[in-house]
């Protein structure tokens, strides 16, 4: 009647029954160790009882009824969520809201529902334009840029159902990609350019991104802007007429806008920048060319050249513009010739005279050009061979569009006044005046009577000495069409294959030949467009806008050397040939530059070695100027052989203010042609020195050198002879000791001159006077010296001459008379001198004495040696 046992039936149940109350039949179920959820949810097994039996050992027990036991594990939330990769990553392109951009998704162990599944998820990282849904799906909530940012990094974390979030966020990498732009990739906006680097590739690794679309063909138009360098690009800025030299023009040019000088004063009064030679014309200036400068008659074959810059001129009908007019100075209004701006158009008038025809001829030629308005600078020839003239911009040849004829000009005695940037109005109103003027720019105005200019000498004049450039046009591909423009500053490439178009586009450069350029910045515009198959809309090509950056050059230092005084005999600068004045000079050029070896240290830095590096360019003038009074022509003049300028790019003007070389040649050349300027002058009598300074130029007065002066004495030969009986009077005695006069005594010598009789008669009282006093002060001075000797023998110094009282005075004539012998014979009478009166003033001394004396001798012979070598060189009297 009592329950024993319960049994349960499975295999290894982690579960046992266990009897409570015999009688009652109650019992327990519980766990024989612990219960794990995520190992197992739930557990069905089958349970009996058992009574306690009949036997004594209760084997013959009884069983009950099986029941099935359903036992279900309640859930604990010890599990946090896991994400199921360490790191997500996605790509996504720019400019466009995704709904989704990636999905990140974590688990949860916990094995209930409301544990193990993952209800939320969130971005932790703040500030950033994306969004998480509940999903794990992230997407991003503006447009993304990829030149604002081209990377996102964003933390996430989950939660479970339980509200226990993960232990470990996750990395979300989002990258951005660009969207794709058809366009030119792979270029620098800034190139650099030192001067002297030759050809620089512009875009070494550029190429063209078309965005798979269908392009079969693409035109390219590179485009270096150089307007506002100088006149329109970087030329060189000789003088006008250097560079016509230099290009080989016909000689006799003009220079009608010359810089002001003393001798060209007609331009001082108008506006200017220096750096270019450019005038600027304000519309209240004009220039009147003084008589003389241009012949009357220019015959019919002239040519006027100019550099221009012109824009619009105000008002509905605008007035002419006067460049260069030729008018009547007094009384009447006529023009005889003019060249002129009137509403865009350049006119050229020429009237002719009766008395070189009495037809009607051609009088007005008109070009119509839009460049005669477009505020740049461009380079105009007129080439006049009446009755045809031809117009040349920019190389390029315009013939006149409209032609008026018109009746000669009746003959007159009235003079002519040539004028620029504005005509003089000299009759029909009450007071002459100018009128007509000018608005814009002006540059390097010449005429040239009785020649027209050839096409390859124009061209050379206005060539530039920049613009673009094709590195080894051999390697262009076959495909590949392109085209300069005459000014080399327009690129066009054509091609129908992409890879060959970047080839070419790779190569090409930017070159410019100035030694010495101007620095600055250089715009780049590369434009293209593209043909695409069959499509309506094709793909188009951003511009590129980049710029060259032309550094500015390591600044010469020209030194002008030689032999800087000098003197010769009258007879010398009398003679035809003259004395050459500058024999040795030396033209030397030198740049600064700084080293930076690798090896410096930090505190050594400061100290960076300089090297003086010297430099060959070429020079445009060089000038011997006159200091002082300007020469006589009646007795004086510098004077050089034509000759010596042939076969370089040389001119050469003289005037009484000096002489001129000008031409853009280089250094050797300068010097050769100056060491052969002469001095003349043929009345020497009242002239006792003259004194010179030389300057030289490049670039028209951007780098200068050093003034380099030059004194030259006159001696004249009628006191030579006179003179050397002075000499020889007072150099007579034996015992009177050379001494070396220090160079200013030497100089006041150079520059003492003898102008009269009586004069070298005072000269000769005080030689003589000099000579007493001379005399007796050494023979004190003798017998002191006898009186010391047997006190001092042994004293080193003893034999040491004081010659603090003697005083020398030597005839400077001697030495250009007699240059070589005389002096040699006075050196040897003056150290045997020396050897006597040594020997006889310390015959009673020792032999060791007597050894010295010898010793001091030898030295005092190779000193004086050595100091007649010294004023030999110096053509300077001891």
């Amino acid at each position: 009647g009592e329950i024993c046992a319960f049994k349960i039936h499975g295999q290894e149940m982690p579960f046992e029954a266990v009897v409570l109350n015999k009688t009652s039949g109650e019992g327990r179920l519980r766990a024989k160790s612990p219960i794990d959820c995520e190992l197992q949810k739930e557990y069905t097994f089958i349970i009996q009882a058992y009574d306690c039996g009949s036997g004594p050992g209760g084997t013959n027990w009884k069983k009950s009824h099986k029941a099935v036991v359903h036992i279900q594990v309640k859930d604990v939330n010890e599990f946090s969520p896991v994400f199921k990769e360490s790191m997500y990553k996605a790509t996504v392109t720019e400019g466009k809201i995704y709904d989704s951009i990636l999905q990140v998704e974590a688990i949860d162990e916990d094995c209930s529902p409301q544990y193990s599944q993952i209800c939320n998820y969130e971005i932790v990282t703040t500030d950033v334009p994306f969004a998480i849904d509940r999903n794990g799906n992230i997407r991003n909530t503006e447009k993304l840029n990829y030149d604002n940012q081209h990377q996102y990094e964003i933390m996430v974390t989950a939660f479970d159902c339980g509200q226990k979030h993960a232990t470990k966020d996750v990395l979300v990498r989002v990258n951005v990609k660009p969207m794709c732009k058809p366009g030119w990739q792979d270029w620098n906006k800034r190139i650099q350019y030192k001067p002297g680097s030759g050809s620089i590739p512009l875009f070494p690794s550029i190429h063209l991104e078309t965005c798979d679309g269908p392009v079969s063909s693409i035109h390219t138009t590179i485009e270096l802007q150089t307007n506002y360098i100088g006149k329109g690009c970087d030329r060189e800025t000789y003088s006008e007429k250097s560079l016509q030299k230099l290009c080989g023009a016909s000689s006799g040019a003009i220079d009608l806008l010359p810089s002001p000088s003393a001798t060209t004063n007609w331009t001082a009064g108008l506006l200017m920048d220096n750096n270019d030679m450019i005038f600027k014309f304000d519309g209240k200036q004009g220039a009147k060319i003084p008589d003389g400068i241009v012949p009357k008659n220019l015959t019919d074959q002239f040519t006027i050249t100019l550099w221009m810059k012109h824009g619009p001129s105000p008002g509905l009908r605008a007035e002419k513009e006067t460049i260069l007019c030729n008018s009547d100075k007094t009384e009447m209004n006529r023009h005889h010739y003019a060249l002129y701006v009137h509403n865009c158009r350049l006119v050229f008038l020429l009237r002719k005279d009766f008395d070189q025809a009495d037809t009607f001829r051609p009088a007005e030629f008109h070009w119509k050009l839009d460049q005669i308005c477009d505020k740049e600078w461009h380079y105009y020839v007129v080439n006049v061979e009446f009755p045809v003239v031809t117009l040349y911009m920019d190389g390029t040849t315009y013939e006149p569009y409209l032609v008026t004829n018109d009746w000669p000009i009746h003959p007159s005695h009235i003079a002519m006044q040539l004028t620029v940037g504005a005509c003089w109005q000299g009759g029909e109103v009450t007071k002459p005046r100018f009128a007509q003027y000018f608005h814009g720019s002006l540059a390097s105005l010449t005429i040239r009577p009785g020649k027209i200019e050839s096409q390859k000498v124009i061209s050379c004049l206005q060539a530039c000495k920049e613009g673009l450039d094709i590195n080894s046009l051999e390697s262009l591909g076959q495909g590949i069409k392109y085209h300069f423009n005459p000014s080399q500053s327009v690129l066009v490439m054509e091609g129908d294959d992409i890879e060959n178009i970047n080839q070419a586009l790779r190569k090409v450069s930017y070159i410019n030949s100035r030694q010495f350029p101007t620095a600055g910045v250089r715009r780049l515009k590369v434009s293209s467009k593209v043909q695409c198959f069959g499509e309506d809309v094709c793909i188009t090509i951003p511009d590129i806008d980049a710029h060259v950056m032309v550094f500015q050059a390591n600044e010469p230092k020209i030194t002008i050397s030689g032999m800087d005084h000098f003197a010769r005999p009258a007879a010398q600068f009398e003679s035809e040939r003259g004395v050459i004045l500058l024999p040795d000079i030396r033209i030397v050029s030198t740049v600064t530059k700084m080293e930076h070896p690798m090896d410096l240290k930090e505190h050594d830095r400061g100290n960076k070695p300089v090297v003086l590096e010297e430099m060959l360019h070429n020079l445009d003038f060089c000038d011997i100027l006159v200091i002082g009074a300007e020469l006589d022509p009646e007795q004086e003049c510098l004077e050089l052989d034509h000759v010596e300028l042939q076969g370089k790019h040389l001119d050469a003007t003289n005037s009484t203010a000096g002489y001129s070389i000008y031409g853009v040649d280089n250094m050797h050349n300068y010097e050769q042609v100056l060491r052969q300027i002469r001095y003349r002058n043929w009345f020497t009598s009242a002239a006792f020195d003259r004194k010179f300074r030389v300057k030289c130029s490049e670039l028209n007065g951007r780098y200068t050198s050093n003034e380099f002066n030059l004194e030259v004495n006159i001696l004249h030969s009628s006191n030579s002879n006179f003179m050397d009986h002075v000499n020889h009077m007072i150099v007579e005695p034996q015992f009177l000791q050379s001494v070396h006069h220090p160079e200013g005594s030497i100089n006041a010598i150079h520059n003492s001159v003898v102008p009269s009789v009586a004069t070298l008669v005072i000269i000769i009282c005080v030689s003589i006077l000099i000579f007493i006093i001379t005399l007796g002060v050494y023979r004190i001075r003798t017998a002191h010296q006898h009186s010391s000797a047997d006190n001092e023998g042994s004293k080193d110094n003893e034999m040491d001459w004081d010659d603090s009282a003697l005083t020398i005075t030597v005839n400077p004539m001697e030495k250009y008379e007699k240059p070589h012998q005389t002096e040699e014979e006075s050196e040897e009478e003056d150290i045997e001198d020396e050897e006597e009166d040594t020997t006889s003033a310390e015959s009673d001394e020792s032999e060791e004495e007597e050894d010295e004396d010898e010793e001091e001798e030898e030295v005092i012979v190779q000193k004086r040696d050595k100091q007649n070598v010294t004023r030999q060189e110096q053509l300077e009297w001891d």
